[in-house]
């Protein structure tokens, strides 16, 4: 039964352009991976104590786009993304209920607003560290989940269900590679010198920086993810030479111009 449940899902996520679908035990949370660990009250079983299985999927945010950050069309897809998650993670919900699984998605974001994440920079349930938990991805120096095939251009969001579902093993081969690029590129330096866990980003910073965007219509920021070297999207796009971000882009200026043709419109 495990198994059939696992393939209706993988192939419900398929039928909805979802690439990546991972699956872990609520039972995961109980033990610590790394410090600080989770506390208890942002644990599956303390926000739905009939939880069994949590369910994680991404959707990437496509490389293009995102290289015209900070810009409307990054602001735009972002939101789109954020959209097809949500929809996607409830639609499943309803998909596993119907089939005696009673199941709940969780929203892609749990704080609100920007301006709320200023002075509190937690949601009350991590969608990163749960795709960590169902294999998709090891932290990277910017705190955010590395996953193989986009780094961390991707979105996460959960669902958790009632059905006992063969989890996915933790990766356990690092993904990052300390290039520090996130940290030199970060236009706040709210981007520490160690890679998570005991890293030091500055999440109150780094909430700033999104919201001073958004008020120009174009957040969020993006930098860091747009230069990480990590993900088979690059591939894909053509994007393996990372001195197309250099500011002297030496046969890449032609990017450069569209980027910053991009970044024209649709701010103030």
């Amino acid at each position: 039964m495990s198994n059939t449940i696992r393939e209706q899902i993988t192939g419900k996520c398929a039928e909805l352009d979802i690439p990546l679908v991972g699956f872990a035990s609520a039972k995961s949370w109980d033990t610590p991976r790394f410090e600080p660990w989770i506390p208890m009250e942002f644990q599956p079983r303390a926000l739905w104590p009939e939880v069994k299985t949590v369910i994680v999927m991404g959707i990437p945010v496509s490389l293009p786009a995102l290289e015209t950050t900070p810009s409307i069309w990054y602001h735009e897809v972002y939101r789109t993304v954020n959209t097809l998650l949500d929809t996607s993670a409830y639609r499943i919900a309803l998909f596993l209920g119907t089939r005696g699984f009673p199941s709940i998605s969780l929203p892609r974001d749990g704080y609100g607003s920007i301006e709320v994440l200023k002075e509190r920079p937690v949601a009350f349930f991590s969608h990163r560290h749960a795709a960590y938990l169902a294999g998709l991805g090891t932290f990277g120096v910017n705190n955010m989940l590395l996953t193989p095939q986009f780094g961390p251009r991707v979105r996460f969001t959960t669902l958790f269900t009632t059905a006992e579902i063969r989890p996915d093993p933790v990766m356990e081969a690092d993904l990052c590679i300390r290039c520090m690029r996130c940290s030199k590129v970060c236009p706040v330096n709210a981007i520490g010198s160690t890679d998570y866990p005991g890293g030091t980003t500055d999440k109150r910073m780094c909430a700033a920086r999104s919201s001073e965007l958004n008020k120009q219509y174009i957040s969020p920021c993006g930098l860091c993810v747009r230069v990480c070297p990590i993900g088979e999207d690059r591939i894909g796009f053509q994007r393996e030479d990372l001195r197309i971000y250099n500011e002297k882009p030496d046969g890449f200026s032609h990017y450069h111009a569209t980027w910053n043709h991009v970044r024209s419109y649709g701010g103030k």
